[in-house]
């Protein structure tokens, strides 16, 4: 007779620990990926490689997708992504704005340099205005790279040189249409300028016959703002992994860990925090 209780008992226990064990009884998400749509600089930096295996503990597996910022927030409009990380706040807004997008927040920023070879055929050094760079530049018909993509470097510089009244063209500027970490290896195999990020200039520094000849100057400001994608214009979206992603960069752990990104290697940090408002 206790034979047969055990034999009954036994199935349901078995079951009953199999369910507490399962990923899912823990916690775990339903739907594991995550699409993270995001601009090249935060994957040339080195950034991602740091924040993303910390936050994969958390059960989610992140699909990074790293464009231009225009074609990371073309992915947001279309609902090809769950999540953006992008640095490009005039042309995030309208998305904002029209409901594409939500939950914007700036976060963290670095800035804009801009560099050349050591040279410096047009005379950039000692510089304080980034207007009077683009300027010489220009004079000089010296080569300049840009990023031609459409991203958040690319329309940055768009801004600055119609700031300094100047309409680029000609053979001196050349158009790669390419990531910042391969413009920057064009420029140094050219002997060319070219605008980049900071961190992903310093992050490949040593590969590149390339100095910082201006910076500082206000305008070149580099503002990061992570979206999610509105799940009430794409139901498909994993609205939820692209929340929890947006929580935890947003969270002490991952702000350490931006804070400190850098120090060992360079002395400073790449990116700096900015007062987080949700």
């Amino acid at each position: 007779m206790r034979v047969k209780i055990v034999l009954r008992i036994l199935p349901v226990v078995l079951i009953s620990f199999l369910a507490l064990s399962s990923p899912l009884s823990a916690g775990a998400p339903a739907n594991k990926s995550v699409i993270l749509a995001t601009t090249t600089s935060t994957q040339d930096s080195g950034l991602l490689d740091l924040l993303i295996p910390v936050f994969e503990k958390t059960g989610y597996i992140i699909k990074t997708i790293a464009v231009g910022t225009g074609q990371a927030l073309a992915m947001g409009k279309r609902g090809d992504a769950d999540v953006l990380l992008t640095h490009a706040p005039a042309a995030e807004m309208p998305l904002v704005e029209e409901g594409w997008l939500s939950h914007r927040v700036q976060f963290m920023h670095n800035d804009f340099i801009v560099v050349g070879p050591e040279s410096d055929p047009a005379k950039l050094g000692g510089l304080k205005s980034v207007a009077q760079a683009l300027r010489k530049i220009a004079e000089r018909k010296a080569a300049f790279i840009s990023r031609g993509d459409d991203s958040g470097t690319h329309k940055m510089e768009k801004e600055l040189w119609r700031a300094a009244g100047i309409e680029p063209g000609g053979g001196w500027h050349i158009e790669a249409g390419q990531g910042m970490g391969a413009t920057l290896r064009i420029a140094s195999e050219k002997s060319a300028y070219t605008l980049t990020d900071r961190s992903t200039y310093l992050n490949l520094r040593k590969t590149l016959a390339l100095k910082i000849l201006l910076e500082g100057d206000p305008p070149l400001l580099n503002r990061y703002s992570v979206m999610l994608v509105n799940p009430a214009k794409h139901p498909r979206v994993n609205s939820e992994g692209g929340r929890a992603f947006h929580s935890w960069l947003l969270s002490d752990e991952a702000l350490n860990l931006i804070k400190g990104f850098g120090k060992d290697r360079f002395g400073q940090s790449l990116f700096f925090l900015d007062p987080v408002k949700q």
